[in-house]
């Protein structure tokens, strides 16, 4: 019979990907994500006595992991650049034509959200690349609800303009 501690680890246990995704796509750096999710589950395990305050495990998590990637890059002053290798199209029954042309659409969008501001990339991030609710997004981000699907709006917005702009101009 499973412990509420066991559903806890399991629920956690299970966002690793998500975590380390979120964290790539803030710090820029494999190495560091990793080192970010490590630091997510080392408090997670300090608070394991204490998770059953926790409202939304997986948001308080999401929460950690930003807070921790946005120290790691105030602490070596950088910015994201490329996350190329956490996105990647693994289909083999595509025809490589199709593929190539899907890969190259995904790299421009890609490059567009790294140039967005950071709470629209932030936001963009967790709702089309982490399929998060936007209850969970307010949660992880402490923003409130208006604000998140603002910023949404936004992300969306400009990357489909510049989406539209390169299709008819070739850009």
């Amino acid at each position: 019979m499973l412990t509420n501690m066991d559903n806890l680890t399991n629920q956690i246990w299970k966002i690793k990907d998500k975590l380390y995704r979120f964290s790539l796509r803030i710090t820029g750096n494999t190495a560091e994500a990793e080192d970010v999710v490590q630091e997510v589950y080392l408090k997670v395990w300090d608070k394991r006595h204490d998770m059953e305050e926790v409202r939304n495990p997986e948001a308080w998590c999401m929460t950690l992991t930003r807070n921790l990637s946005l120290d790691k890059i105030k602490s070596k002053h950088k910015r994201t650049d490329d996350i190329s290798e956490a996105y990647s199209l693994s289909d083999q029954s595509i025809n490589p034509g199709v593929k190539t042309e899907i890969n190259d659409a995904m790299t421009r969008i890609k490059s567009m959200m790294n140039e967005l501001p950071e709470k629209q990339k932030m936001v963009m991030h967790l709702r089309d690349i982490e399929q998060m609710s936007y209850e969970e997004i307010v949660e992880a981000l402490d923003m409130p609800m208006n604000q998140v699907k603002v910023n949404l709006h936004r992300a969306r917005t400009t990357i489909r303009e510049r989406m539209l702009t390169a299709e008819n101009y070739g850009l």
